[in-house]
């Protein structure tokens, strides 16, 4: 079991990983097949960490 708060900071850490992948090759997915899509993976952890802070806030 995670203790409470390390959830968004792994999240953060996967997806800038994702992003340092991103600019030095891109992914290849689909809206991410060029370096400079990097951002959106950016706003994709935004929400994503908002969403895991939100969830953890009332668990």
């Amino acid at each position: 079991m995670l203790v409470k708060g390390y959830m968004t900071k792994l999240l953060a850490l996967v997806i800038v990983g994702f992003m340092v992948i991103q600019i030095i090759k891109p992914l290849g997915w689909p809206g991410l097949r060029r370096r400079g899509d990097f951002w959106k993976l950016a706003l994709l952890a935004m929400a994503a960490i908002s969403l895991a802070a939100v969830l953890g806030h009332f668990t």
